[in-house]
């Protein structure tokens, strides 16, 4: 990887850290720093064998100050199984800071179209996998009531998730347009 100078943040790698210290403790952001570039990461990830995702790239980016991590498609490919979480030899927790890498491109307005759908999901629903009409029939085949205790069978629920997406403006994080009741292209 060539790293160009001129598009280096030095303090970005303490961005990333405050970030997780907001999110997940002050450990967590600070373990970044332990990478030394092992590749036992991005050799044991699930999604590195079937995509371009390298865990290792992510991680060296964030450490170099290359911001542009932050509009790389590749870090959406983790699918959070903290294999390499488990198999640092330097405990550095990268699951966890792609994660906050994750939430940095967000706040940037970089999201996957799928997670967005995703999330779309709970603003309509209240729910991020909604109950079809497989999953209903499969309750009542196994003696469950045909709806869940969730939201989306509860209107009063449903508007308090909602209120809640509005005052966190995460109906705008995602581009959700509230009139089609579905994401803005």
């Amino acid at each position: 990887m060539v790293i160009r100078t001129d598009k280096l943040n030095k303090n970005f790698v303490n961005i990333v850290a405050e970030e997780g210290k907001l999110v997940f403790g002050e450990h967590v952001g600070k373990s970044i720093n332990a990478c030394y570039q092992c590749g036992t990461c991005t050799g044991s990830c699930p999604s590195g064998r079937l995509t371009a995702y390298r865990t290792r790239k992510m991680i060296r980016k964030a450490q170099c100050g290359l911001e542009d991590v932050l509009d790389c498609d590749d870090m959406w490919y983790c699918t959070t199984c903290y294999t390499c979480h488990e198999r640092c030899p330097r405990e550095v927790k990268i699951t966890d800071v792609i994660k906050i890498l994750r939430n940095l491109a967000s706040k940037k307005g970089n999201m996957a179209l799928a997670h967005r759908k995703t999330a779309s999901y709970v603003v309509k629903f209240g729910h991020a996998v909604p109950a079809n009409k497989e999953i209903v029939e499969l309750r009542r085949k196994l003696g469950l009531p045909p709806e869940s205790p969730t939201a989306q069978f509860s209107k009063k629920d449903l508007e308090e998730v909602r209120t809640l997406i509005k005052e966190l403006n995460f109906d705008k994080l995602i581009k959700f347009d509230w009139e089609k009741m579905d994401l803005c292209e």
